[in-house]
């Protein structure tokens, strides 16, 4: 006959969840030449970390490791004190998923950060609210290359996405990036709009306007997606 003890320590291994279970599951090392989805996440975790100095470039998150994103997984391993390869393997699993939250956004950046503020969340903007949310998510990764780029510092989102309803409000141009998720209007605790300008140059961002007046920089990754402004603006 089963013992109580036996019961109840077989009670807690069935409803035991493990802390882990939110992080991504690298099954393999990735390096120059794969393919797959996991290839996937990797370019859009990395993707901040397009370039060395302001370039515009990208790296595209197409699930096939080539020499854009074996850069930028050096960069990020550098940063990162990694020893700079361009391979990954479990130590840069371990960093990525450390900026990783539990519900899906990164260690410092939050999805509300990035609701429209007419209270409609990820809903009402010009693609569905998941399309929103998956987009906001590649923004956030982007922006915590930026904050590493700058030592750390607080960045402060001004503007995430918006609803249609709410960008005609705010007086947003019709075809506004903030409409699909992909744009943000930020501020950088110590640093001027031209400094990060300047910054935002060398971390993907297609789209870069300056607001000196109201003190923050817009961002976006307009390139990327086929929304109807895919050329860079630099402005």
């Amino acid at each position: 006959m089963m013992s109580m003890l036996t019961a109840f320590a077989l009670i807690l291994t069935m409803i035991y969840i493990p802390s882990t279970a939110d992080a991504y599951n690298w099954s393999r090392t990735l390096k120059k030449g794969d393919k797959g989805n996991d290839v996937k996440e990797l370019q859009i975790r990395v993707a901040g970390w397009a370039a060395d100095s302001p370039s515009k470039t990208y790296v595209s998150v197409d699930g096939q490791f080539g020499a854009g994103t074996e850069a930028a997984v050096k960069r990020f391993q550098k940063a990162y004190g990694l020893k700079p390869t361009g391979i990954v393997g479990p130590e840069t699993h371990a960093k990525l998923n450390a900026l990783e939250d539990a519900d899906g956004s990164t260690k410092h950046f939050n999805w509300n950060e990035f609701y429209s503020k007419d209270g409609s969340k990820f809903t009402g903007g010009k693609v569905n609210e998941q399309a929103v949310k998956e987009n906001v998510r590649r923004t956030m990764w982007k922006l915590e290359a930026m904050r590493k780029k700058a030592g750390e510092r607080a960045v402060t989102v001004n503007s995430g996405f918006r609803s249609i309803k709410h960008n005609k409000k705010v007086g947003g141009a019709s075809n506004s990036q903030h409409q699909y998720g992909i744009a943000a209007d930020i501020k950088i605790k110590g640093y001027s709009v031209s400094k990060m300008f300047e910054l935002g140059k060398t971390c993907g961002f297609s789209g870069l306007l300056t607001y000196e007046a109201k003190g923050f920089l817009h961002v976006d990754s307009r390139i990327e997606y086929p929304y109807g402004a895919q050329s860079w603006l630099w402005k």
